[in-house]
């Protein structure tokens, strides 16, 4: 199967992109266009508990924000934004030595995404994406296309940036916590940064399809840049908000993982991603994973004295065993690892 970034124009959905009726965007799901996710500040000169309170409060109430003076040049983020779009606009064969759909693929290129639950009605996701490892960098860069020129080094620019910030933000979430600065490093981050690179092509009727499915991500956080068209969508009390595009920001939100580690505390949050009819649509998703063999378990400090913990210890790799058993749905991989007090049904 092609990619969909290696037609021009589309000028209709194809049959294995409409999805069933139940699982396509409602237009009226939306809550009040006036809710909008918090920007968080964090230049150094605004106090840094303010920020890490700043931080703590959005991630109670939305496990969704976003950052402006993160520290990551405007000129990075374009620069491989650009070379990105060039890599998905190159000839149909330039790509292909690069199309796999094997995972354990240090750089590859698919189309679409299917799960279990969606195999038998055929339904896809009106996206192509590059999936790729991409920190250390002297680890991974000979696995990234020669072509176009500037996709090497701006792609290295830009995971040194982000991997840096992602660093800061674990940093200033532990505080918050009242956890060591450091708890985050070792293994719990230390199983490589993953990054993908969605491309949404104009799509002939949103209404018949989705970009990306309803979803949590698995790790503690998730950076990402979204550009400046929308498309992104979060869950906040039972209904779908909109992330509206923020000049110069990255998007944050927490994963399971986070939910896990924090005993609830901060809280995965699903999302998904919608298409438009009028223009492409670029996002660079970047996560940071555990060592396969890496213990995930709540935190002591954040299970209440006298109480029980509400997740089980368990490690990283069954753990993507769940998700991906579950088609990333958010309760069926909880429900994995919760523990049920003595009593109840599971």
């Amino acid at each position: 199967m092609g990619l969909l970034s290696d037609t021009p124009v589309h000028h209709a959905v194809p049959d294995e992109y409409v999805l069933p009726p139940e699982k396509r965007p409602e237009t009226d799901e939306f809550v009040d266009p006036t809710v909008t996710l918090p920007v968080i500040d964090l230049a150094a000169g605004r106090g840094r508990h303010l920020v890490v309170n700043e931080i703590i409060k959005a991630g109670k109430e939305f496990g969704f924000f976003q950052v402006v003076n993160h520290g990551v040049r405007d000129e990075v983020v374009g620069a491989f934004r650009s070379a990105a779009a060039e890599f998905f606009a190159m000839p149909a064969e330039e790509k292909l030595p690069y199309y796999s759909d094997d995972l354990t693929k240090p750089f590859r290129v698919d189309t679409s995404t299917t799960y279990v639950l969606d195999r038998s009605s055929g339904g896809r996701y009106w996206r192509d994406y590059l999936q790729l490892q991409c920190f250390p960098v002297d680890r991974y860069s000979q696995d990234w296309p020669a072509e176009p020129a500037a996709f090497v080094p701006s792609l290295a620019a830009y995971a040194k940036a982000v991997q840096t910030l992602a660093a800061t933000l674990l940093g200033l979430i532990a505080e918050g916590l009242g956890l060591e600065e450091s708890f985050f490093r070792g293994e719990l981050t230390g199983g490589g940064t993953l990054m993908n690179v969605n491309w949404y092509p104009p799509c002939p009727d949103p209404s018949l399809t989705l970009g990306l499915l309803p979803h949590c991500d698995r790790p503690l956080l998730t950076v990402l840049s979204q550009g400046d068209v929308s498309g992104l969508q979060a869950k906040h009390k039972g209904r779908w908000i909109a992330v509206q595009p923020v000049p110069n920001t990255f998007v944050i939100n927490f994963g399971h993982l986070m939910e896990i580690v924090t005993n609830g505390l901060l809280q995965s949050v699903e999302h998904r991603a919608v298409t438009n009819s009028s223009a492409a649509r670029l996002s660079v998703v970047t996560i940071m994973l555990p060592n396969m063999d890496c213990r995930i378990e709540p935190a002591p400090a954040l299970v209440t004295e006298g109480e029980q913990a509400k997740f089980r210890p368990f490690l990283f790799r069954e753990f993507n065993e769940a998700y991906a058993a579950a088609a990333a749905n958010r309760e069926d991989v909880l429900q994995r690892f919760r523990i049920h007090p003595a009593g109840t049904m599971e």
